[in-house]
């Protein structure tokens, strides 16, 4: 999960340093132009080189009629396991390559809506809500920073070039290296620390604890960048404020998926999405409610 954070906070920091010198450059608008340009390119590699590797490996049970119980060992069951796929692999067709390029798979599998439901019927449940409630706060705190940071280090008394406020991510970047490592290894740590403490039994609350130091850290990181501003502080005080509520986001989002998962293993693949759906609709609401 450190890693997972690692690269979706750390590709959101990264893009600013790249977009501040092509803004400066080639002008504002080239910052959306190559995405678009660099997405139409990652189509097509996708859509050529990218196989549907979705698969049900479910072996399906079928049952045995007529079994005599006193012909039989008591022990047994009356139905067996028919494996999907022969022992040998005869019977094993290789798709071809329009097969697999296919966009339609009947394979059989969840349906759409079902699954859709399902997720929505987890708002109900507590520990998703709150998972993805915080999840959602800390991505917030990065909608923030970044509607904010050219108005403050653009204009006066800084006045940064677009490439300097750009460069001023580094920071950032440097806050989700170490906030991955805290919440990755660890976090790890602290957890197994505290289930040897609890008579050898793990708890999902115990990843709660790195929250503490959020609890500080982004308040203070907070202050710092809108009242550090305000009162004309020096830029090294900005920046430092930029890289410390990096950190506590890349922290926030693993520990809130990381107690989703530890809560509820069997179900966190549908559980994820209905996190994803919190946090979409509390980023839409505070970036443009």
């Amino acid at each position: 999960m450190g890693v997972y954070a690692l690269t979706l906070a750390g590709s959101n920091y990264f893009a600013p340093i790249i977009s501040g010198f092509i803004a400066e450059g080639q002008g504002w608008q080239w910052v959306f132009y190559w995405p678009a340009i660099f997405n139409a390119v990652t189509l097509v590699l996708l859509f050529f080189c990218l196989e549907e590797t979705n698969y049900n490996r479910a072996s399906p049970v079928e049952g045995i009629q007529g079994i005599d119980p006193k012909e039989e060992d008591s022990s047994k069951e009356g139905f067996t396991v028919q494996p999907s796929v022969a022992p040998d692999g005869a019977g094993v067709r290789k798709k071809s390559l329009a097969q697999r390029l296919s966009i339609w798979q009947p394979s059989p599998g969840q349906n759409m809506l079902v699954r859709a439901k399902r997720s929505l019927t987890y708002l109900s449940w507590p520990v998703i809500f709150y998972a993805g409630f915080s999840y959602g706060s800390y991505l917030i705190w990065f909608n923030v920073l970044n509607a904010t940071a050219s108005i403050i280090l653009g204009g006066p008394p800084y006045n940064f070039k677009a490439s300097m406020v750009g460069l001023s991510y580094v920071s950032c970047c440097i806050g989700v290296i170490v906030g991955s490592v805290v919440s990755g290894r660890l976090s790890d740590w602290l957890t197994i620390k505290l289930a040897r403490r609890n008579n050898g039994i793990m708890e999902a609350e115990h990843r709660l604890w790195p929250f503490a130091v959020c609890l500080v850290m982004v308040p203070g990181s907070l202050i710092l960048w809108g009242v550090g501003a305000a009162h004309e502080v020096h830029w090294f005080g900005l920046i430092f404020g930029m890289g410390c509520l990096a950190f506590t986001s890349c922290v926030g989002v693993t520990i809130s998926v990381n107690y989703l998962i530890d809560s509820y293993h069997d179900i966190s693949g549908d559980a994820i999405v209905t996190v994803i759906l919190i946090r979409n609709t509390m980023s839409f609401a505070v970036g443009y409610g």
